[in-house]
């Protein structure tokens, strides 16, 4: 990839065209960037010191229970909670996963894990 060597047109912020001030694609994997507007080629100083982070929030184990089962029950849950009685235990609380395991013209593999003595079953629907 060839790097322009002139002067700029104006003074801009990292991450914009020098030339034309349009913003800039992202660098990834490449050594430098190709501007979308005047198709100019920059190497990867025109981003300066600018850092990219990002942030993946999961939910917490209650974000599935209504509020009535989050502060009734202490135990730890694998999913949504359903009423569905546990063959093992005789528990009428399940919590449920499901996953696409089989083609996709076939219904997906349920999983259950009773709350109370942690039995897994699995359901194919």
């Amino acid at each position: 990839m060839e790097k322009s060597n002139y002067t700029s047109s104006f003074t801009t912020e990292p991450g914009f065209c020098p030339d034309c001030g349009s913003i800039l694609p992202l660098l990834g994997e490449r050594k430098g960037v190709t501007c979308y507007a005047c198709k100019r080629e920059w190497g990867a100083n025109v981003f300066g010191d600018m850092k990219m982070t990002h942030i993946i929030h999961f939910n917490s184990k209650h974000t599935y229970m209504s509020g009535k089962e989050a502060d009734d029950s202490d135990e730890e849950t694998d999913g949504p909670v359903v009423d569905r009685k546990c063959p093992q235990c005789q528990n009428d609380k399940m919590s449920y996963a499901t996953l696409q395991l089989r083609s996709a013209d076939e219904g997906q593999t349920v999983f259950y894990t009773c709350t109370k003595c942690k039995f897994k079953e699995t359901e194919n629907s």
